[in-house]
């Protein structure tokens, strides 16, 4: 659950679609509230950035989460993702992990060498590095938002088919599907935002399973901008609603009464 969480936040195996403007561009920034009920808890960014890879421009994704107020006391997140993905075929070229979750703590860099299928994983706080084989198109947890966003079966899915991906998290690649639950107006602090609607499927074994207690909205536009994430608990829900962005690629469709 918790991957798939964090996968949300930062969201939704193919060549990118040259027919749709691209969901998002160098200076595109979000913020999200995290609360239960009418108590913050924390706040999410994401923003994505230019850097200079193998003698070629790439886009820097970073993801940063922490508590406040209250929350913090409790327990204390600082986390900080960190991608670094081609501009043409969304591939990852390295991941920064560095989190600091309840005492918890990671701080890795990966380095993917994407012809020869392999991942070399530096563990920093362990002192170890590790070479893992991948699949093909295989992303890290940041990329796979902003592929799946730029996704050429996004827009034609109909209600109950899925996209499937490989993504490499915690030394190994883990399979899953987004399943298209349908389409709805989401009220939202800049409007009524016509949205798409998607939940995660995780593999247990050779089955998916469907995780029922997550949810996610994204905006039913070009940016596909992720406007909620919604985790069911055993009392009440955790949600996830955008605060505040900028640097957006395209129109955002907003409905006028």
């Amino acid at each position: 659950m918790k991957k798939i969480i964090i996968l949300a936040l930062l969201f939704l195996t193919v060549s990118f679609d040259s027919q749709r403007p691209s969901a998002f561009d160098v200076g595109e920034w979000f913020k999200f509230r995290i609360h239960y009920g009418l108590v913050t808890a924390g706040y999410a960014t994401l923003e994505v950035k230019e850097a200079t890879k193998n003698n070629k421009k790439v886009y820097h994704a970073i993801g940063r989460g922490y508590t406040t107020g209250m929350s913090k006391w409790f327990f204390k997140v600082e986390d900080n993702y960190e991608s670094y993905f081609d501009k043409v075929t969304g591939k990852p070229y390295q991941y920064v992990r560095k989190i600091d979750e309840g005492g918890y703590t990671k701080n890795q860099e990966g380095f993917f060498n994407q012809d020869k299928n392999t991942i070399l994983v530096k563990d920093y706080k362990n002192d170890t590095n590790k070479t893992f084989t991948t699949p093909e198109n295989v992303q890290d947890i940041v990329s796979t938002f902003y592929y799946l966003r730029n996704h050429p079966s996004v827009d034609k899915l109909k209600v109950g088919e899925a996209i499937a991906i490989d993504m490499f998290f915690d030394d190994e690649t883990t399979k899953f599907k987004l399943k298209f639950i349908g389409r709805e107006d989401l009220d939202t602090k800049f409007g009524t935002v016509p949205c798409m609607i998607f939940r995660p499927l995780v593999q247990s074994g050779r089955v998916f399973k469907e995780q029922e207690s997550l949810t996610v909205w994204i905006s039913d536009d070009d940016n596909k901008l992720p406007l909620r994430i919604k985790a069911s608990l055993a009392v009440g829900s955790l949600k996830a609603d955008l605060e505040s962005f900028k640097g957006l690629a395209n129109p955002f469709t907003i409905k006028v009464e």
